[in-house]
Order: C-alpha cells, then sequence, then structure tokens
C-alpha cells in the first residue's frame, strides 16, 4: 500500500470517530441521563412543602424517572444504530448540459 493510501484511509477513520464522538444523542441522553438521577434524588423524599405545591403528586419524582427514560432512550438510540462518516461527494459522471432555448 501506498503512503498516500494508508494516509487517506487512517483520516477516513479518524472522520467516522469523530462522527460518533460528536453525535447529538450522546450529549442529549447523558445530559438528560445526569439530570434525571438528580430529579429523581431530589424526588425520593419530598418536603411537605414541595408535596403541597405539587398538590400531592410526587412531581420530581416522576420528571426524573421521565428524564431517565428518554436519555435511556437516547443512549440505546445511539448504541443500536450508529452515526456513519458522511460519505465523500462523487464526480458526477455525466457531463453538464446547458438549458435548452426554445425561444428563436
Amino acid at each position: 500500500m501506498s503512503d498516500l493510501h494508508k494516509e487517506v484511509s487512517e483520516l477516513e477513520r479518524k472522520s467516522a470517530t469523530a462522527a460518533r464522538l460528536f453525535d447529538i444523542r450522546r450529549i442529549i441522553g447523558g445530559l438528560f441521563v445526569v439530570y434525571g438521577v438528580i430529579v429523581t434524588i431530589a424526588g425520593i423524599s419530598p418536603s411537605d412543602a414541595d408535596l403541597k405545591k405539587a398538590e400531592g403528586v410526587h412531581i420530581n419524582l416522576w420528571t426524573g424517572l421521565a428524564m431517565l427514560a428518554l436519555g435511556l432512550f437516547f443512549l440505546v438510540w445511539m448504541k443500536l444504530r450508529p452515526a456513519e462518516a458522511p460519505a465523500a461527494p462523487e464526480a458526477e459522471s455525466a457531463p453538464k448540459r446547458e438549458p435548452r432555448s426554445d425561444a428563436g
């Protein structure tokens, strides 16, 4: 293999790695999981004032669990369908044609 071919394949591999690393699903899923854990912990033992304010509903607990579920959904989605690096644009094989003018 030539050095140029090795260099190109190395750059393609790095591009695919970068595409997976900066996948927005990882960022969204991670943030929802972290915030979901925090809100769930806050909702496990709410104060009487918090319960009265929420009309007896453990809103932090339910919201935290929903955030955890959404975050895990994004992370599982990312794992099942990983992002792939965009393909390099191929050169057009057909020559470009000038538009015809029917006037005249």
